[in-house]
């Protein structure tokens, strides 16, 4: 019994989708270099929006995604991120976004990100972008988020990145 109720329970992690969010990085990433922890790079959030069947609204200024990458193996970098924004509802709610999260890039990925011309064109799935968001809100309308966790598939654009959110059922 024990054993189907957690295959089940497997079975249902799916998720539901929530929305599609894109960040602005207008500003660029700020690479700190490396130190004794790993290379720090600073993203700092300049806007963006979100839509999807139950909320949409706006990404405020000031934000920001504070990763640190290192190297899988000879030729995959990997990296971490750690990042908060602020989501404005179209009626006014204001949401508290945090999220962790991994990335993986091959090498040649990666020299195609630092074009900016072809930064944007490069396939997803040539590379992995995963986030765990959760959400934090005092508006009553929206208090169901304050007790969801969230899973997020992510590409890079031309303005910053863009992530389709599932809710982890």
């Amino acid at each position: 019994m024990a054993e189907t109720m957690r295959a089940a329970a497997h079975d249902t992690v799916l998720g539901d989708y929530l929305c599609t969010v894109d960040f602005h990085v207008a500003g660029g990433i700020a690479a700190l270099g490396a130190s004794p922890f790993g290379e720090r790079r600073i993203g700092y959030v300049t806007g963006g929006s979100f839509a999807g069947p139950r909320l949409s609204g706006t990404v405020l200024e000031g934000g920001g995604n504070w990763s640190v990458a290192g190297r899988l193996d000879s030729q995959t970098s990997v990296g971490t991120m750690d990042a908060r924004a602020i989501w404005r509802t179209d009626d006014g709610a204001l949401i508290y976004v945090s999220y962790g999260g991994r990335s993986v890039i091959p090498d040649d990925v990666r020299a195609e990100f630092a074009d900016p011309a072809r930064a944007a064109l490069v396939d997803p799935a040539r590379y992995y972008l995963r986030i765990a968001p959760v959400f934090e809100t005092a508006h009553p309308g929206y208090a169901w988020l304050n007790g969801v966790l969230a899973i997020g598939v992510g590409e890079r654009t031309d303005l910053g990145a863009r992530h389709r959110i599932y809710v982890v059922r």
